[in-house]
């Protein structure tokens, strides 16, 4: 048996906070969704919780690489208060037209969280609400499920802990 992780890769915008059309720029704008009860139920089943997340919103001049980790910070101060936790923060803050490697639908973000804290690609899963999560998913090599804005994380929490390679 292998000393890798398995993990789950969720997208932020639309998945564990409510999305804006103008971006989340700053943490007053901040909605945080029904999210602490299906994390607390994944990392009890042994998964890493790393968020995978496009923030063109810093190159396009609209915020800066300081507010969006404070958004990351009142995200996690929110979920320790619900006994929880994500494990690693990862976004990119490049605009489409930068054509970069770490913006979605390209993998590099998922490689990099993936090398970085020893990840097992093929027992893990990407949770994110567009085409774009999960086309890079499966560049990545992991299993990915797409919510709608009438479903979320609670929806999908049971079929990937049934799911046989969880």
């Amino acid at each position: 048996m292998n000393n890798l992780h398995k993990a789950i890769f969720l997208d932020r915008d639309g998945v564990i906070n409510k999305e804006r059309v103008d971006y989340v720029k700053k943490v007053e704008e901040l909605i945080i969704l029904d999210v602490a009860d299906p994390i607390k139920k994944f990392r009890d089943a042994g998964f890493l919780l790393i968020v995978i997340s496009n923030q063109s919103a810093i190159n396009r001049g609209l915020t800066t690489h300081e507010n969006v980790n404070q958004i990351h910070s009142a995200i996690q101060e929110y979920l320790k208060t619900k006994g929880t936790q994500i494990d690693a923060f990862y976004y990119c803050p490049h605009r489409p037209d930068e054509n970069c490697d770490c913006r979605k639908p390209k993998p590099g973000l998922l490689n990099k969280a993936t090398n970085d804290l020893g990840i097992d690609l093929k027992s893990s899963w990407m949770i994110g609400d567009r085409d774009s999560d999960m086309a890079a998913a499966r560049l990545a090599g992991c299993k990915a499920i797409k919510i709608t804005r009438n479903s979320g994380l609670d929806e999908v929490v049971q079929s990937i802990l049934n799911s046989k390679n969880s």
